[in-house]
């Protein structure tokens, strides 16, 4: 086998609430993901020579300083791999939103080059090293929904929703480390029922205005939601008459996605 092709799925935090900064730097939190069928599609290759190529269509990530780039050098230096690969990666989720796109296409290259490259690493260890290149990376190589706590590394399986979501993008990318240390500036003290949904939701209501005013005006009429850091925001909705309300308060120059709630992510079929 010389090729795969796999769907790599973005996920929400049903809630996430930061409970507290460690002395590591680290802060432990409390959070439910839930995975939804919005997916980028990543084509893998292997090539004889040692080159890594990564094309993304739209082009929205360098080409090495990224988290794919990462994953496969990791493996490359760990396992003493030396054949090349060729990612071609169609980026249907938004970056910097919240949705963990990027993690979630480490966790799929990771488990396609195990397979690709005849690896045979464990579940443990493949969790290990997706933990090493970030905190959301194991949840998605494990592919199943969860409670997480600890500094998002411990998990406890959840049954999934069976909710329709309108997620809302404003296009704005938002670092998770930079909002991370907004937080822990501005917001150390913001409780879970003060913050509503997420802990997050006061620092990016202060930093991004037009969010805030999108809140301000519709939060009476629909439960709002923030997933991760942000930017995106969803509303979960029931039928063709609430979804058509939904529909009618999104900002024109912003964009939206109609999804579900899945319960398993489509790596479970290949480990």
């Amino acid at each position: 086998m010389n090729s795969l092709s796999l769907e790599s799925p973005a996920k929400i935090n049903l809630y996430l609430e930061i409970l507290d900064k460690r002395s590591d730097g680290f802060h432990n939190l409390k959070s439910a993901f839930q995975l939804i069928d919005l997916y980028d599609e990543i084509q893998i290759s292997i090539k004889e020579s040692k080159e890594v190529t990564i094309l993304c269509e739209p082009a929205v990530i360098d080409s090495k300083d990224n988290i794919i780039f990462k994953a496969i050098e990791m493996l490359k230096k760990k396992f003493n791999i030396n054949k090349g690969v060729q990612i071609t990666l169609k980026k249907n989720i938004p970056i910097g939103a919240g949705l963990g796109g990027g993690s979630s296409n480490a966790a799929s290259v990771l488990v396609a080059l195990n397979k690709l490259w005849e690896l045979n690493i464990s579940d443990l260890e493949l969790l290990q090293i997706g933990k090493d290149l970030g905190a959301d990376v194991p949840f998605f190589i494990n592919g199943k929904n969860v409670f997480v706590s600890g500094t998002g590394d411990k998990f406890e399986l959840k049954k999934s929703e069976k909710s329709k979501y309108v997620l809302i993008s404003p296009n704005i990318n938002i670092s998770t480390g930079e909002m991370f240390e907004y937080y822990s500036n501005n917001n150390s003290s913001v409780s879970l029922k003060e913050a509503s949904q997420n802990s997050f939701l006061e620092s990016v209501k202060a930093k991004y205005p037009e969010i805030n005013t999108f809140y301000k005006k519709n939060i009476s009429s629909f439960n709002i939601c923030l997933t991760g850091t942000g930017s995106t925001m969803f509303i979960a909705y029931k039928d063709s008459n609430e979804l058509e309300k939904i529909l009618q308060i999104i900002p024109i120059n912003w964009r939206f996605f109609l999804t579900e709630a899945i319960q398993y992510s489509p790596l479970e079929g290949m480990k």
